[in-house]
């Protein structure tokens, strides 16, 4: 009886010792997005530009911006896209001195901008004449599980954000490099 327990022990043991079987992993992983461009502007002419969260108007894709809030954190806006659709945000940190600001998607519909999760900086650095424009974003695609449609993949959410970012970056350079 005791031999018999001993290998019932013994062989438990060795189930539980052998290496478990690695899960595949599943669901989406968090992309980023970083995009700059070189601006022959000071920062703070830049910054007077785009640093108001109330008033996206430099981007081309905006149609109009209405909010609440400022420019302090949990400020809100909405904006309203050419061609329709709406993009809801919140702006999480403001920092005029340092000329950045932060903010989050709160909704939008995954047909406008396919995106999950979304949370964004746009930052302006100078030196002398010139300054950099920095957009960066974090962000999952827009269907969370596994086997996303093609519009819905990490490709698509990528490609869209590139396309925001360097839209309007593109925007900000040609405005301030004219005068804006």
């Amino acid at each position: 009886m005791i031999r018999a327990l001993a290998a019932l022990l013994a062989a438990t043991a060795l189930a539980f010792a052998v290496e478990p079987i690695p899960a595949e992993a599943h669901g989406p992983s968090r992309q980023k997005v970083t995009k700059t461009v070189e601006i022959n502007a000071p920062a703070d002419k830049v910054w007077k530009m785009i640093g108001d969260f109330q008033n996206m108007g430099w981007h081309p894709a905006v149609e109009k911006t209405e909010g609440s809030g400022g420019n302090g954190p949990g400020a809100i806006r909405t904006l309203t896209l050419k061609g329709g659709g709406q993009i809801h945000e919140t702006l999480t940190k403001y920092n005029a001195e340092g000329h950045s600001l932060s903010y989050e998607i709160t909704d939008v519909d995954v047909k406008v901008l396919p995106v999950k999760n979304y949370s964004s900086t746009i930052s302006v650095e100078g030196e002398g004449g010139k300054s950099v424009l920095k957009w960066k974003g974090a962000f999952y695609r827009g269907y969370m599980n596994n086997d996303p449609p093609p519009e819905l993949n990490d490709e698509a959410a990528v490609k869209a954000v590139s396309g925001v970012y360097e839209g309007g970056l593109a925007a900000v350079k040609k405005a301030a490099e004219a005068g804006g």
